[in-house]
C-alpha cells in the first residue's frame, strides 16, 4: 500500500501467509457496493470470479464492467471452433457467453462500448488497430467508467496492476482508466456533466496470477504425491523469464472455497477462450479448498482504516 495512504497497518511477510478457519466465511455484506474494472469477457471469470460470487450471497451488490467487446480474440478451444456462429459473428458470441457467465455468478454487468485493441505480435510489433480502446486520450476512454462509478456509487473499485496483470494493451488501459476514475469521480470540478460526484473507499489490484498462490499449490501437490501442472510457470518466476511481473504484495486474501464452483460456471460459460479441461481446472476443487482457498488482492488506497492483512474486501466499511 502507498505510504500516503497510511490508514492500514503494515504486514510482515508471515503475516501474507494464508489465513486460518477464522477467515473462512465473509461477513454480511448488505448495502455494500463492489465494482470490477476488466478488459475482454471473460477476464472477469479467471480473475476474482469465486470472490465476487461469495460477496453476492453475503449481501453486496456486485458489478462488472467490460471495457471492450473482445472482438480481436482467438477461438482457444478447438472444440468452440465448430459452432458455425463463432465463424459468423465472434463478437455476437462472446456477448452471449458473457451474459451466461454473469448469470453464473449472479452479478450486475454493463459494457464500456470500446473496440478491443487486440494483442500485437511480431517484431516491431505493428500499430493497434485505429480508434481501439488502447490508443485513445485517457480521458476519452475514461469518461464512461467515471459516468458509471457516480451511478453505481460503489465503495471499492478492482482492476488490474501498471502491467495490466500480463502486458496486453487493453489491460493496460483498463488499469489506467480504472486509477483514473478512482480519483475523478468524487472531484465535482473533473468530468462535468457525467453525474454527481461520488468518492470510492478503496481501491484494489488483482493478483489471481501472483507467484506465491502458485509457489503454495504446487508445493502441497507434490507434498501430497501428485504430479503439479505450475512447474514450468514456477520456472519462469523464478528465471526472471517473466520480465514484466509486478511484485506487489499481496494484503488481501478473501476466503472463497465454497464459490470455486461458480468461478468454474462462469469460465465455461467463455467456451470460445476457455477450454473446459484446461489450466484453469488443472487442481481439482476440493483439493484447493484445503490449501489455498483464497483470491488474492493488493490493496493499492484505502480512505477508511483498516487492518493488513485483510481478508474482507468491505473491511472498514461497516
Amino acid at each position: 500500500m502507498s505510504s500516503s495512504h497510511p490508514t492500514a497497518s503494515k504486514m510482515s511477510s508471515q503475516e501474507a501467509s494464508p489465513a486460518g478457519s477464522a477467515a473462512q466465511s465473509l461477513p454480511d455484506s448488505t448495502g455494500l457496493r463492489m465494482l470490477a474494472v476488466h478488459a475482454h469477457p471473460d477476464d472477469e471469470s479467471s480473475k476474482g470470479a469465486a470472490m465476487m460470487a461469495a460477496y453476492v450471497a453475503a449481501g453486496a451488490e456486485v458489478m462488472v464492467v467490460t471495457a471492450t467487446g473482445g472482438e480481436q480474440g482467438s477461438l482457444l478451444n478447438p472444440a468452440a471452433g465448430e459452432i458455425y456462429a463463432c465463424h459468423r459473428d465472434l463478437p455476437g458470441v462472446r456477448r452471449m457467453e458473457m451474459a451466461e457467465a454473469a448469470e453464473a455468478l449472479d452479478i450486475e454487468h454493463t459494457w464500456l462500448g470500446f473496440a478491443d485493441s487486440g494483442l500485437p505480435e511480431g517484431d516491431p510489433t505493428p500499430p493497434l488497430p485505429f480508434g481501439s480502446f488502447a490508443t485513445l486520450p485517457l480521458e476519452q476512454a475514461s469518461a464512461p467508467l467515471v459516468r458509471l462509478v457516480r451511478k453505481f456509487r460503489p465503495h471499492v473499485i478492482l482492476s488490474y496492476d501498471e502491467v495490466g496483470g500480463y502486458p496486453h494493451p487493453d489491460h493496460i488501459m483498463s488499469h489506467k482508466i480504472t486509477v483514473e476514475a478512482y480519483h475523478a469521480a468524487g472531484d465535482p470540478t473533473r468530468y462535468r456533466d457525467l453525474g454527481e460526484a461520488w468518492t470510492p473507499q478503496k481501491l484494489y489490484y488483482d493478483r489471481a496470477f501472483n507467484p506465491g498462490r502458485f509457489e503454495a499449490i504446487h508445493n502441497a501437490l507434490l507434498e501430497a504425491g501428485y504430479e503439479s501442472p505450475y512447474e514450468e510457470r514456477l520456472r519462469a518466476f523464478r528465471d526472471g523469464s517473466i520480465s514484466w511481473m509486478t511484485e506487489h504484495e499481496v494484503t488481501t486474501k478473501v476466503p472463497v472455497g465454497t464459490f470455486l464452483e461458480h468461478r468454474d460456471r462462469a469460465l465455461r460459460a467463455h467456451r470460445t477462450q476457455v477450454e473446459p479441461d484446461g489450466f484453469f481446472f488443472a487442481t481439482p476443487n476440493d483439493f484447493l479448498r484445503e490449501v489455498y482457498p483464497y483470491d488474492d488482492y493488493v490493496l493499492v488506497e484505502s480512505k477508511v482504516e483498516t487492518e493488513l492483512p485483510e481478508h474482507d474486501i468491505f473491511s472498514g466499511l461497516r
